[in-house]
């Protein structure tokens, strides 16, 4: 049986991320490389991050390693949680304060993180931290991921990994494509770069914020052959969603539009790429879009995308705020990956059913059908 093409694209969302790392490991676990083609991820953030350690697994397995990728992902999420007591402190602190000031019952001082004087906060805070990598994001990456390495890994087969970041200067949406020797510890943080929390990450002369405001995930370009190439078009994308989409009423005190107008600003550049699809998907069915001028626009393609679209259980996502992707307390990112495996066995269930088409899928997401039963 001819396996079919599927790329995954994976939403950014901090450490509710956690909840995207259940979902890749659940799926490789049960084999999913074995029994479909991946030809490619893409990811923005926290999305980013792991699809750059599924992507990296993949290029392992293909050159004979036997550490099961899964395994890679709940790995780097282990380290990263806070385990000592001071960690976990930290954790509690950084939570109550950042929903004080979100509830108005703090005040929020607003410090550049290029500043001396956040420089000299964070430097002090390392020396009272028994696991010197908890504030070394870099230095964590690279432990689970060698990018040095990377290079001698790739094949003309291998898929292709797509990571999305805001430029800063140009205010243009950046896609660093394997395709293209660009992936690296500095697009991984580029991609991940809040830019209320981290210095703008420079890479050559150009300077990157977080991906959330440009491309989140990227979905187009999965479709271009300019940047995975034409072999690696898939028939299905899998979306992995962080953000609800819609909310069930008008938020009115301070901490509820801090949370409301965070998954806006998240979604935002999804439901466009959706629609756009979606709006070319509809002429060319009716005559009014020769394949041709659709290759034009860059995309390589003689059939029409579907999509499977994967969310967080909905106890799960009213529990979330904010603040909460920010923290890296062991509850919450096993809560998280919990459902994230759940969701993931949910999909494997249903690989059966018929994808949905981009149409169905944004009439879907926006509320306009029938969202499926939770489970």
């Amino acid at each position: 049986m001819t396996k079919k093409k599927i790329a995954i694209a994976c939403q950014g969302g901090g450490s509710q991320t956690a909840f995207t790392a259940g979902v890749l490991k659940t799926l490789f676990d049960n084999d999913i490389h074995h029994q479909q083609c991946i030809v490619g991820l893409s990811g923005t953030s926290g999305g980013a991050l792991n699809a750059a350690l599924a992507w990296y697994g993949l290029l392992k397995a293909a050159k004979g390693d036997r550490t099961p990728i899964g395994r890679r992902i709940a790995d780097f999420w282990d380290d990263l949680a806070a385990k000592e007591p001071v960690e976990r402190l930290l954790d509690e602190v950084t939570m109550a304060e950042l929903r004080g000031i979100a509830e108005g019952m703090l005040p929020n001082y607003e410090i550049s993180p290029s500043s001396p004087l956040m420089q000299w906060m964070q430097s002090i805070l390392s020396l009272y931290l028994p696991r010197k990598k908890f504030t070394d994001f870099r230095g964590l990456l690279e432990d689970h991921i060698r990018f040095d390495e990377i290079g001698s890994l790739i094949e003309p087969d291998s898929p292709v990994l797509l990571i999305g970041a805001a430029n800063v200067k140009r205010g243009s949406l950046k896609i660093f494509s394997s395709r293209a020797g660009e992936i690296t510890v500095e697009a991984v943080l580029a991609s991940a770069c809040i830019p209320t929390i981290f210095p703008a990450v420079q890479i050559g002369e150009d300077f990157y914020w977080d991906g959330l405001f440009s491309a989140n995930p990227p979905v187009n370009p999965l479709l271009q052959h300019r940047y995975v190439g034409s072999a690696n078009i898939p028939e299905e994308i899998w979306i992995v969603f962080i953000n609800a989409i819609t909310c069930g009423g008008v938020p009115t005190k301070p901490h509820e539009i801090v949370d409301r107008r965070n998954e806006m600003i998240g979604n935002v550049s999804l439901l466009q790429d959706l629609a756009m699809l979606g709006a070319f998907e509809r002429a060319f069915e009716r005559g009014g879009l020769a394949l041709d001028v659709w290759k034009e626009y860059g995309y390589d393609t003689e059939h029409w995308i579907r999509l499977r679209l994967i969310q967080m259980s909905k106890p799960v996502l009213d529990n979330l705020d904010y603040a909460s992707k920010l923290s890296r307390a062991p509850e919450h990112i096993h809560r998280l990956m919990e459902d994230g495996a759940k969701q993931a066995r949910r999909l494997l269930a249903g690989l059966s059913e018929p994808a949905y088409t981009v149409a169905e899928a944004a009439r879907l997401l926006t509320g306009l059908s029938a969202r499926p039963e939770e489970k």
